[in-house]
């Protein structure tokens, strides 16, 4: 028997709320002081959230959104990076967050993304993981590492399938940002919807998933998926530790922290 948790209750893990509609829940990214920029702790809170979904026998679609008005999310918590002072900590945290992409790529449950504003960084990647993008028409997505000495580790896999090699490249070097119309053109939004309307869209598009059967979804999401191979994975880990052990990544991240503490 499920518990009345799993049932029912809105609950939380970490910054993630958790809100249950029938068959569909909805994962809720909150920390709107900080548009809903992810603490190292999001990409284990995740994982665990998306495993408890899965196994709970209620839950047969997910809505993952931002709480507030202005973010979906801003990305990494780039205070956070000053803190990984070795080699070690900074390939852990890597790991960890490349295991957070996949484990929402690779999650049976079709996850749905209402995107309410600013998706950038890692924020765009976790977009790029779900299955389905919705775009309030107020959205913006962007990948802006570059800036700080870095690159998207799993956007760089994952998005020139999903948008092209050379739109990638563009977002990626030159930190180039898209517009919810932009993004639609590019095949990352597969629907734009007016802002006021967004969550409502996404969770009866989502309740329209959920009544097919469950094993024909995951089957179907895994073959469509057909994965990113582990190699390329781990690669991109080590391709991103060396780049945030760099001096010049270094100075740029402590600049971008001194700009936001004036």
């Amino acid at each position: 028997m499920n518990s009345p948790t799993h049932q029912s209750v809105e609950r939380r893990v970490g910054q993630i709320k958790i809100v249950p509609h029938d068959a569909v829940t909805l994962l809720q990214i909150d920390r709107v002081e900080k548009h809903n920029a992810l603490t190292a702790e999001f990409w284990g809170d995740l994982r665990r959230v998306l495993d408890e979904l899965c196994n709970d026998g209620r839950t047969r679609a997910i809505v993952l959104t931002g709480a507030g008005d202005k973010a979906f999310c801003a990305g990494g918590d780039i205070a956070g990076f000053a803190t990984l002072t070795t080699l070690e900590s900074k390939r852990a945290y890597q790991i960890d967050a490349m295991n957070g992409f996949a484990a929402l790529e690779t999650c049976p449950l079709p996850v749905i993304a209402a995107v309410n504003g600013l998706a950038l960084g890692g924020g765009c990647e976790l977009t790029l993981a779900c299955d389905i993008v919705l775009a309030s028409d107020r959205a913006v997505f962007g990948m802006p590492e570059a800036a700080l000495g870095l690159v998207p580790g799993y956007g760089v896999l994952r998005a020139p399938h999903v948008i092209g090699r050379q739109m990638t490249k563009l977002m990626v070097m030159a930190g180039e940002r898209l517009d919810a119309q932009q993004a639609l053109q590019a095949g990352l939004v597969q629907r734009v919807v007016a802002h006021e309307q967004l969550l409502a869209t996404a969770l009866e598009l989502a309740a329209k998933v959920a009544e097919n059967p469950s094993l024909t979804l995951a089957v179907g999401k895994g073959l469509i998926n057909r994965g990113i191979d582990r190699a390329e994975f781990d690669y991109s880990v080590e391709a991103l530790t060396v780049l945030q052990a760099s001096a010049e990544t270094s100075q740029r991240v402590q600049s971008f922290i001194d700009r936001k503490r004036r």
